[in-house]
């Protein structure tokens, strides 16, 4: 099986524009940082992986966010998220794994193993435990035009209704599950899990934070 693509599906970490869902629970200032946090740690983790190409799929297009300069990047485009995330897995050859942004847990191991399953599986998927899969992979990548049509999103039949869209004879291979953080209680879970992360308080913390990361995020 020829090399496999890893597209990290993400959005340029703009104060106010990440993680929504969260912000409206825990504030714009702290989603950010988490947000921001787990970019870097996406670039730290597959940055300079040679086992796969590793693609970035970009939201907005274009702006000012200074992504990294050695990763091949490739824009969204429009569309409701089932729309975006079919053209970039449909934008190059299969086998093709796609994650977000959000998933602290993840680790080269799991995108290893995702790409192993390829090899007999027509599909792969790691569940989140919310209902939702925070990895999404296909054989095939003409499949991800089907795959995400009507798709209860944020919801707990998120993986049931992207698996019914599969044809009733592909072979599916599941991962571990994971939990991506959406919700203020995600949020306070990861935090306990890895107290060190937790924000510091005020404006300078801000400052500090963005000089830290070593990705300078466009709020």
């Amino acid at each position: 099986m020829k090399q496999g693509r890893l597209i990290l599906f993400v959005k340029a970490p703009r104060l106010g524009a990440v993680k929504t869902r969260l912000s409206a629970s825990i504030g714009s200032l702290a989603a950010w940082r988490f947000y921001n946090a787990m970019l870097t740690r996406l670039w730290r983790r597959f940055g300079h992986e040679r086992r796969w190409q590793t693609v970035l799929a970009v939201s907005p297009d274009q702006g000012a966010a200074r992504w990294p300069p050695d990763l091949a990047r490739q824009p969204q485009g429009q569309g409701n998220l089932g729309r975006r995330m079919a053209r970039a897995m449909m934008a190059g050859d299969g086998p093709v794994i796609l994650v977000g942004g959000d998933i602290p847990d993840l680790s080269a191991r799991h995108i290893a193993q995702a790409l192993q399953a390829l090899k007999r599986a027509d599909a792969v998927f790691g569940p989140a435990d919310d209902g939702g899969f925070w990895l999404v992979g296909l054989r095939h990548v003409r499949w991800a035009a089907r795959l995400f049509h009507g798709v209860r999103w944020s919801s707990p039949r998120t993986l049931a209704d992207t698996l019914a869209k599969l044809p009733a004879n592909a072979r599916v291979a599941l991962l571990e599950t994971l939990s991506d953080v959406d919700t203020e209680e995600d949020y306070r879970a990861y935090l306990r899990r890895s107290p060190s992360h937790a924000p510091a308080g005020g404006a300078s913390s801000r400052r500090n934070y963005r000089g830290e990361s070593g990705y300078p995020a466009d709020p």
